[in-house]
């Protein structure tokens, strides 16, 4: 997973704001009256987030499942100056050297967690290494984005340098969506196609909330994406905000 994608993947994703993402972060700090100095961001990804919050002052770890994805980001972080700690771990086993005062898992990353058990595994080692009094953000995709929005629909992209197919399948009985890609990056004078496919699972909020629970972390919040309001039956992103008692 993300092996060819990760060397295309932030050009695909140039429409996020991952500024607005750090604010919006950075508000929920503010309205829990934290301020972290150490922030693990699970999923990191090509570190786009890890690297503005490194800007912004704060001590960053990431850590990805991705060899791929995490050359990008530290090549990435060595052209910025930055001094961040990269590591190649899954997010349900990952093991950390000591504690953080903020742990954050964004970009529905949890959603690629498709097994209750492995997710509440992950949950666990979140609390373990927080500091008391730290918070865990995390944000989904909704069920029924999953389900209305992307399953069983398709999607193309195409510029000069890149274009994808993106045909997806989501199955009620499992909550399983299936996203089958194929995309054709420029080499040279020729297109090289690659294959990937990728799978979310959707949960409700109560399901999360339960997880949260028997893994010994409070719930604070459920929001709307981008905003402080309580979900919608059409919200498609939800934040959650958790605390280590």
């Amino acid at each position: 997973m993300y092996k060819n994608l990760a060397y295309i993947y932030d050009k695909l994703m140039e429409d996020v704001s991952y500024k607005k993402w750090v604010d919006y972060v950075e508000e929920i700090f503010k309205l829990n009256k934290v301020k972290p100095g150490s922030v693990l961001d699970l999923g990191c990804g090509t570190g786009s987030f890890t690297l503005e919050m490194a800007k912004r002052g704060y001590e960053m770890i990431g850590v990805d499942l991705s060899c791929d994805m995490l050359s990008c980001a530290r090549n990435k972080a060595l052209a910025g100056g930055l001094d961040i700690l990269f590591l190649n771990q899954d997010m349900t086993r990952f093991e950390l050297y000591g504690t953080v005062d903020a742990v954050v898992c964004l970009m529905d990353s949890v959603n690629y967690i498709t097994r209750k058990k492995d997710l509440k595994k992950m949950f666990r080692l979140v609390r373990n290494y927080l500091n008391p009094g730290g918070l865990f953000v995390f944000d989904v995709n909704t069920a029924y984005k999953l389900e209305k929005v992307l399953g069983n629909n398709i999607f193309y992209f195409v510029d000069d340098e890149v274009a994808y197919i993106w045909k997806n399948r989501f199955d009620r009985k499992t909550k399983i969506c299936e996203f089958d890609l194929t995309f054709f990056v420029k080499e040279g004078d020729v297109f090289r196609r690659h294959d990937e496919t990728h799978y979310e699972r959707a949960y409700t909020s109560e399901e999360l909330k339960e997880l949260l629970d028997t893994s010994g972390l409070r719930l604070l919040g459920v929001y709307d994406e981008m905003k402080f309001k309580p979900l919608r039956k059409v919200s498609q992103r939800a934040f959650f905000v958790c605390a280590k008692p």
